[in-house]
């Protein structure tokens, strides 16, 4: 018995391992698919960057007539009592009040100036194919893919939810992250349901 259990190995095992091993070899060099980077954005994010269309409660302490809520306008400046125009987009919260305090201190002693982000309007990202209502929407802080289609309305009866891709620009080239939709629904795949950046693109074939 033993004998012939040794021959097998010698003869026969190595057929079988040999396509084992080379199919072991080709998992490894496969490419994988991308992984999406995590993407967190809220108004009380210090690092958030202020864009046109933000809505910002301007607060000067102790001078409510130079104290309101702006809406940064499609040039990206605001207007500011006593300052005019004053620059927005492109700045965090902390360095717009930076700002403001030094235009206020021709005018008020010791200004304290606080700016909070109350709501993001800047960021968009898009949903096409078949989607009840293809479009442009608003993106909110940590909104996921799954969040992003039910925006859009969901899925028509006609689209392939195994075949839905989110295309992001990364450093002037396009990148494609698949999404399973019926898995995702599932329970399953729980990492490809990923938060969105401002200007993906959901597509629905």
């Amino acid at each position: 018995m033993n004998r012939w259990y040794h021959i097998f190995l010698l003869l026969v095992a190595p057929g079988f391992l040999l396509p084992l091993s080379a199919y072991a070899q080709q998992l490894r060099e496969a490419p994988s698919e991308p992984t999406p980077p995590i993407a967190t954005s809220s108004p009380t994010d210090p690092t958030y960057v202020i864009g046109p269309q933000d809505t910002l409660a301007v607060n000067v302490w102790k001078e409510p007539e130079l104290s309101e809520n702006v809406q940064v306008r499609p040039d990206g400046k605001v207007s500011i009592p006593l300052l005019d125009d004053v620059q927005a987009a492109g700045l965090t919260a902390m360095k717009l009040s930076s700002d403001i305090t030094a235009g206020l201190k021709k005018y008020v002693a010791a200004p304290r100036v606080t700016v909070l982000v109350t709501g993001i309007n800047s960021r968009r990202f898009y949903v096409l194919g078949e989607v009840l209502h293809a479009g442009t929407f608003t993106l909110l802080p940590d909104m996921n893919v799954l969040q992003a289609i039910s925006n859009a309305g969901g899925l028509t009866p006609y689209a392939n939810g195994k075949k839905i891709y989110v295309l992001r620009n990364e450093a002037g080239k396009q990148v494609k992250y698949r999404f399973n939709y019926n898995k995702v629904l599932k329970g399953q795949n729980s990492q490809d349901n990923f938060p969105l950046m401002s200007g993906d693109t959901v597509v629905v074939p």
